[in-house]
This record gives structure tokens, sequence and C-alpha cells, in this order.
């Protein structure tokens, strides 16, 4: 079944994107605006339209999180937006000026891409605003990028029908001829395809073109997906942002307490050195419930943390001791501790002597 439960007409132009978060519909415009809609009844925002750009308004996206909406324009900007109250975080501008196409939010909120009608691609650093690499293609505008769902490359296509592959340092990893025209679209699955036998993994990107066709294609760069201790490491670590955090909440099923949480500069350093007491006196959390859960949370990427750090997988960790078990056992609740340490955990034994007088 299909039925239209609402119209928006409030651009004055032809609509050119539009991007759903958790909560919010985001739409952008020939008319220079971009407009923010409650998904609750498609209400405009009382911040809504948002204005800055001076010409067209071609592609906007929310960071996984969506606290941050992106747009880009033919004024050769690309503009973060704080989704909340409508404030402008940042005005990020193609070092060649040229008309920006398309934009989009590695799946971590660290990277930004911007592509541009000259075909150069610009990857921006999300939370200092500033320019992290820059390349371009060799013929057509940029149209069209997707990331891979692990963040480690990203994929895209331009006016002439090329598809290039990036990854995360901005090299150029392949480029070839996709479409005899144009592209106009390309997007990654977000389920990954796993080839056991030689242990490798794959993600299948979809593109479009003005050619009538879509093509589904195997992308796989082991050098990438191997990806080292260190940079694992450094998505549960100090290094997540407050942004990066409220991903994380979002991902916990915890997105409720995004606003408090940024509210008091909540980062990744700040997280794993959050107590049971922080969370009630600080943050003032008050349901028992609530606490409980975003500790256990907390816990797992501790965790997480230690076990990367060492190179020793966590089902070899104790969960008490969080070190590696020499001699393991088997408890009733079906998980493995360290002997001593779970007898020193559930014996704590005083002897009844009163009992034994009577025997």
């Amino acid at each position: 079944m299909v039925k239209l439960i609402h119209t928006l007409a409030d651009h004055g132009d032809d609509v050119n994107c539009c991007a759903f978060s958790f909560s919010l519909l985001a739409t952008c415009s020939l008319d220079k605006t971009i407009r923010l809609y409650s998904l609750h009844d498609f209400t405009e925002l009382p911040h809504s339209p948002l204005k800055f750009h001076t010409y067209a308004v071609h592609c906007c996206c929310f960071s996984p999180s969506g606290h941050i909406l992106a747009s880009c324009s033919t004024d050769g900007t690309t503009v973060l937006w704080n989704t909340e109250n409508g404030q402008m975080l940042a005005v990020m501008e193609q070092p060649s000026g040229s008309p920006v196409r398309v934009c989009q939010f590695s799946p971590d909120s660290r990277c930004l891409t911007s592509g541009a009608a000259d075909g150069t691609v610009v990857l921006w650093n999300a939370q200092s605003y500033k320019l992290y690499r820059c390349g371009s293609v060799k013929d057509g505008s940029l149209v069209a990028c997707a990331f891979s769902p692990n963040g480690s490359f990203f994929v895209t296509g331009s006016s002439c029908g090329d598809l290039t592959v990036w990854d995360d340092k901005m090299r150029c990893l392949h480029s070839e001829k996709a479409h005899d025209l144009g592209i106009t679209c390309c997007d990654f699955s977000s389920q990954p395809v796993s080839d056991e036998e030689q242990g490798l993994q794959f993600f299948r990107l979809a593109s479009c073109g003005q050619d009538c066709q879509v093509k589904i294609w195997i992308v796989s760069f082991t050098h990438i997906l191997a990806r080292s201790t260190e940079d694992q490491l450094k998505q549960f670590t100090e290094d997540w942002s407050e942004e990066d955090v409220s991903t994380w909440l979002c991902a916990q099923d915890l997105k409720d307490l995004v606003g408090i949480f940024k509210m008091n500069n909540i980062d990744g350093k700040e997280l794993l050195n959050l107590t049971k007491e922080s969370l009630a006196d600080d943050l003032k959390i008050e349901s028992l419930g609530l606490r409980s859960k975003v500790l256990r949370k907390i816990e797992e990427l501790r965790t997480k943390v230690k076990s990367l750090s060492s190179g020793i997988p966590d089902e070899f960790v104790c969960p008490i001791t969080r070190e590696l078990m020499k001699d393991p056992v088997i408890a009733s609740d079906g998980y493995s501790y360290e002997k001593e340490a779970i007898e020193n955990w559930i014996t704590v034994l005083t002897p009844n002597r009163t009992l034994k007088m009577h025997q």
C-alpha cells in the first residue's frame, strides 16, 4: 500500500535534495534556502528556513547523529548547521571556488566530503572545520558521493560517467568509466559480503547514470579493510569528539540523553571517566534504570578499549579482573572467569561456628 500523507510547498523554486535524520526532514532548493521539518507532524521548525547561501543549494545531508546538517551550493561553499537552533557552525569554502554539487558525512561523523563542478573533491575535518585533504578527477563535475559502511574509503561519481574510489587519506585507489553518460547517484549497501575461504570482506556498491543503467559493483581493498589495532582503538577511546559521543548514544538507543551530554561537553575522554555518581549528581539523570544502562554501555567500551590495546580477544579476558585468564572456569551464568577471581567474588565466607556446634 502506498498512501500520500503530506505535501510540503514552502520552497519558491525547484527542490534539489531531501534528507532524513531520526527526527527531522531537511530540504534544499534553487531558492537558496534549506528548510527543516519535524517528523512528528511535518511542521516547519521555528528557525527554518536556514539562509546563508547566495546561489542555489544543491545538496544537504545530516551527520549520523542528526544534530548537524551540511548544505552545499553554487556559491562554492559547504555550510554546517546546528539543527537544534539553526545556528551556522562553519562556512567551508571550496579551494577552487567552484560550485559545490554534493556533500556527504563519513559514518563516524569525523569527516565530510564536498565535490565540485570543476572535479575537485575535498575531505574536511568535521570537528575542526578545516581542510584535511584535497583531490580531483580528470573530467566532469562531481555529482555523487558515498562512504563505505566502515568509513575507510569513499566513492565519487562524475558527470562524465567516471567512478573513483578514494581512501581516507585521499589517495585514489581506482577509477574507471562506469557509465557512458553521467553518473547521477551511487550508494553502498550497509551489509558487507564475506568470503570465508579467502578471509576477505567485500562491499556492494550501486551506481546509476544517464545511460538508463544501474550497475552493481563489488569493492574490496584488503589493505584498507585490515585496519590496524591503533585505528580500531581510536573508535573507542579519548579521540572521540562530542559529536562522536552523540552518534554512539543514538546507536545505543540513548538518543534522549544526547542533549544532556552535549550541554555538559562530554567527549570520549569524559565519557570513559563517567561514574554512577557523576551521572546522578553532575548530569542530573534521575532514572536509576537509565543510569545503569549508560554505565553498562560505558563498561562495554572500556572492555573493548582494553582488549584492543592489549591485542587480546575479549573472550580471553576475565570480566572481573579484565586480565588474560590463566585458569578459566565456566560459571552457572554461562560466562568464563578466572577461577581465583570468581571464587573470591562469590565466596567471601565467614565460618558459622554456632551452627557447627549444634551438629
